[in-house]
């Protein structure tokens, strides 16, 4: 296919074009006073939304150089999303604050790799002073300032809080959708893993690219399974009693794996192959805590089971198993509760016992995964629109309280931000040339998310920033719910310093990908062949 090339100015203009129109799109969205973002779907009813990687994903230009920029941008707020759960926009107008400084600058002679350079030390210099005016979360009430600040709702806020408090940091909180209006939490024993299936064909759900299995029995195998004939006969027993299998393993692969894959797609039989997480001896240790939570066995020649001769008996059962891509939930094991806190407690006496960080570390997660359970928070609401936005929102709140409970909180509304400022210019002071040029960028672009709040807030940006540089107190800031300038973490405006320090790491990092860029190859669009006509007689 043939290409087209941008060099010099003109390919960055071109990428700073589609970064501009993406970031129009989504910083209208940032603060309490932000608006909604209104996505047309090819299918269904329109999603409403302020969640910025949502609308982010959703761009998609037509020029093809633009179409690039407006990329690199989309993955600002995807890393964000990834790593932190919330904070895209935030992350969004910092990137798109720092290109279009940085380009300024470009066009003025300076050089691009010096600029990098001083970028990466900005960086640097902010993320130790977010770190250092940051407060551990020490109460109930600053979870849920946390997660009402990142839904905009109170309500949410502390529900969340709740389940926090029920299944402890360590526990998992799912959102699913109800039937009745409102919201409430169910508390559910449970266990979740960081393996997802092996194949994209066992999805059950397409657009939420999840597989739900209601039921099942769970086959728990210590080794790998490439032969068909050995597992035939547990398939036929389990295809008899008509429920669905998850089967846990070393690895499912070729025939074995083909025969599940063709079985899902033919409807004929519904399973999902997922891998037994961590890696030797943890492993062992990991499928035994499964096989104990469901009330199975787990398959192994080190014990004289083997696969062909399995019956229902020593397979695992659970009321529901969800699977993602990257990670498996089992809710409510169906093992004796006897041997559970048998499990527990052994789990325990190997935590006080062991002399390794990493080992105590290992096994507190399976511990949480034992006995945290998990948090069910149902949500219903009047349309499907609202209750889409709605969940959407609640799954971003959680990951923000997670994130906050984590590494600390900082005040909200944009000022640790601005705070940071401070040290930036310090550090531009130590450098020179375009270095030093290249940190005053980030202490520019450091202002942009508290004036994106004021202008959305229907206030002047460039005196919100001034004023609340003014301010004596490192906390105090603009309350833009109510227009206040107050002590940020009293009002509870706060924010998650990881959510906080994702956004600033991920712009400056995709603006020096910018500002370095010399060129831009794209294949050259497709001249679409003129519609046939239409058959008929002609008129005379």
């Amino acid at each position: 296919m043939a290409k087209l090339i941008a060099f010099d100015e003109q390919a960055r203009r071109s990428l700073e074009a589609g970064m501009n129109q993406l970031a129009d799109a989504v910083r209208v969205t940032l603060g309490p006073k932000g608006r909604n973002v209104v996505l047309d779907k090819k299918w269904g009813a329109p999603t409403i939304t302020n969640d910025g990687v949502s609308i982010a994903k959703d761009i998609e230009l037509e020029d093809p150089f633009e179409r690039v920029g407006a990329e690199l941008v989309k993955e600002v707020a995807k890393k964000t999303d990834d790593v932190a759960g919330d904070g895209t926009t935030t992350a969004t107008v910092l990137a798109w604050a720092m290109v279009r400084e940085g380009l300024r600058n470009v066009a003025a002679g300076a050089n691009p790799m010096s600029l990098k350079k001083g970028i990466e030390e900005a960086t640097e210099a902010a993320i130790g002073a977010l770190k250092g005016i940051a407060k551990d979360i020490d109460s109930k009430d600053q979870i849920a300032q946390v997660a009402s600040i990142s839904a905009a709702d109170e309500e949410i806020g502390s529900l969340i809080s709740e389940a926090i408090e029920k299944v402890g940091k360590d526990g998992v909180i799912t959102v699913e959708e109800s039937q009745t209006f409102g919201m409430d939490m169910d508390l559910v024993e449970g266990m979740r893993f960081d393996k997802g299936y092996i194949s994209p064909y066992f999805v059950t759900d397409p657009e939420a690219m999840e597989a739900s299995l209601d039921d099942p029995y769970i086959l728990l195998v210590s080794s790998k399974i490439s032969a068909v004939r050995d597992m035939l006969p547990v398939l036929e027993k389990v295809m008899q009693a008509g429920r669905p299998l998850l089967i846990i393993a070393e690895d499912i692969e070729g025939e074995a794996l083909a025969t599940l894959v063709v079985n899902k797609i033919r409807g004929t039989f519904k399973s999902v192959a997922v891998k037994a997480p961590g890696f030797g001896e943890r492993r062992k240790a990991m499928l035994q805590d499964i096989a104990i939570l469901t009330g199975g066995q787990v398959i192994t020649e080190e014990v004289g089971l083997k696969l062909e001769n399995v019956g229902l008996d020593l397979l695992g059962r659970a009321r529901k198993v969800q699977v993602t891509k990257d990670e498996t939930t089992i809710i409510e094991g169906s093992g004796p509760d006897s041997e559970i806190k048998g499990r527990i407690a052994q789990i325990r006496a190997e935590i006080e016992n062991t002399d390794s960080d990493y080992d105590r570390e290992k096994l507190q997660e399976r511990l949480a995964k034992l006995s945290g359970g998990v948090a069910i928070i149902k949500v219903g609401a009047a349309t499907e629109v609202e209750l889409k936005e709605k969940k959407h929102r609640i799954e971003d709140a959680v990951s923000t309280t997670k994130a906050a409970i984590e590494e600390g909180i900082v005040p909200g509304g944009g000022v640790a931000l601005l705070r940071s400022q401070a040290a930036i210019l310090e550090r531009a002071e130590k450098l020179e040339g375009d270095e030093a040029t290249g940190a005053r960028i980030i202490a520019r672009a450091v202002e942009e998310p508290l004036k994106q709040i004021a202008i959305n807030a229907g206030l002047e940006g460039g005196i919100v920033v001034e004023k609340v540089r003014s301010l004596t107190v490192a906390s105090e800031g603009l309350n833009a719910a109510t227009g206040v300038y107050e002590d940020l973490f009293k009002a509870g405006v706060i924010d998650a310093v990881k959510v906080t320090r994702s956004a600033l790491q991920n712009a400056a990092s995709i603006a020096a990908l910018f500002l370095t860029t010399e060129a831009v190859v794209v294949d050259k669009p497709e001249e679409k062949a003129p519609a046939m006509p239409q058959g008929g007689m002609e008129d005379y």
